[in-house]
């Protein structure tokens, strides 16, 4: 066992560990730092995992936040395939997997989110779950030789997924609750626009649907669902969503919010002062919203990481990004979204969904709290504006857009 001192530890390997140690480096900050993850390799990026990682130049496909040899060249150490498996915030210390004991000044949780699981029983071939690069390249091995995949949820993941198995050519069924793809976060008019385009290249669509269970002799050859219909299947991908992986804190007796996520505060600190949080892990209170929030996407994941390396400095400025995110369905579509995934109680529609070129701007309690636009990238400049300033006259503004 090896006991070292690092002034900042970072736990995590996603880009919201790799934007916190840029940031800090950036700002000038030149004491030692370290980076512990369970990942394989150093930060890597995650989206590409449902779309580009699925595609044919897939091996060609650089993932990475950082080149290679940044981290050495920024002095940070790499901890990787070490898991963090302890945190003794009274005694400043992380023991890693390996036995290694870190003992640190200042600490930021980034772990991400675990994906949720179905019950398979015995069966171990054939159903996928996409969270790692290696997921990715054996989905797409896989696919070569399937005719029929079953794509289980009607969630961002499943839905790209589908988008990218349909264009390699394999025949997709989706199975949903829901009445049509992200209708559920996002309204009737989104859903049944995504089930047009899914549905105009062979996707085919069961919602309304629940699966009750798989078949097949050690690998999957059928999906049960709860109405009785039975689906066969070279192949299934499930895509029902993620937990905060909040294990690590919880353990180490940090404050849990109650959407899940690492209680923090405007600044990303959490109820730990020497202990902040970013990415997926994070429910921080937003002084832009007036509410308590936890997005799970990468690119807000990075901006919380830029946020917390301040933090980390000693700098008392709120966290004041509002969440940005966007989906790629192949070569179809790209939907692009700013704002907080909030509750919303009215929705006005510009541009045409029929045409593929619209906006839906989301409304709660006559405030806009998030936008959704489909080619009309400038329409988000004025969603932040509007979000950001909490105005409730927005018919003049909208009307102009």
């Amino acid at each position: 066992m090896t006991d070292t001192h690092v002034d900042v530890l970072l736990i995590g390997g996603g880009v919201a560990a790799a934007s916190a140690a840029a940031e800090l480096r950036r700002r000038g900050f030149d004491g030692s730092m370290a980076l512990a993850t369970r990942e394989l390799d150093p930060p890597y990026h995650r989206p590409p995992i449902t779309k580009q990682l699925l595609g044919p130049d897939a091996e060609a496909y650089d993932l990475a936040v950082h080149p290679a040899d940044w981290w050495a060249d920024n002095d940070v150490r790499l901890h990787t395939r070490s898991a963090v498996l302890s945190l003794d915030t009274a005694a400043h210390t992380a023991t890693l997997a390996n036995g290694t004991v870190l003992r640190y000044g200042r600490a930021l949780l980034a772990t991400g989110a675990m994906v949720r699981r179905l019950p398979a029983g015995s069966l171990s071939g054939g159903i996928h779950y996409l969270r790692v690069p290696a997921n990715a390249h054996k989905l797409r091995a896989e696919a070569k030789d399937a005719d029929r995949a079953v794509l289980v949820g009607g969630s961002f993941l499943a839905t790209e997924v589908a988008a990218s198995l349909a264009a390699l050519g394999t025949r997709v069924t989706m199975v949903m609750p829901e009445r049509a793809p992200l209708a559920e976060a996002f309204g009737a008019g989104v859903g049944d626009h995504l089930a047009g385009l899914l549905a105009a290249r062979d996707v085919e669509l069961l919602c309304g649907e629940q699966v009750a269970g798989f078949t097949g002799n050690g690998r999957v050859d059928g999906v049960g669902l709860v109405s009785g219909r039975r689906l066969p299947a070279d192949l299934v991908v499930v895509g029902i969503g993620a937990v905060p992986d909040t294990k690590l804190a919880a353990k180490a007796g940090l404050r849990i919010g109650p959407t899940g996520g690492i209680a923090c505060d405007e600044t990303l600190r959490t109820s730990e002062p020497d202990v902040f949080a970013a990415g997926d892990v994070c429910e921080y209170h937003s002084v832009v919203h007036g509410r308590r929030l936890r997005v799970e996407h990468e690119h807000h994941a990075a901006a919380q990481g830029a946020t917390a390396a301040r933090g980390l400095l000693g700098d008392p400025t709120p966290h004041r990004e509002i969440p940005y995110f966007w989906t790629d369905l192949a070569d179809w579509a790209r939907l692009e979204y700013v704002g907080p995934a909030v509750d919303w109680d009215a929705e006005r529609v510009t541009g045409s969904l029929a045409a593929g070129r619209f906006t839906v701007w989301y409304l709660r309690q006559g405030r806009l709290v998030a936008a959704l636009t489909s080619g009309r990238p400038s329409d988000l400049a004025t969603a932040r504006d509007l979000i950001a300033s909490r105005r409730t006259d927005l018919d003049a503004a909208l009307a102009t857009t």
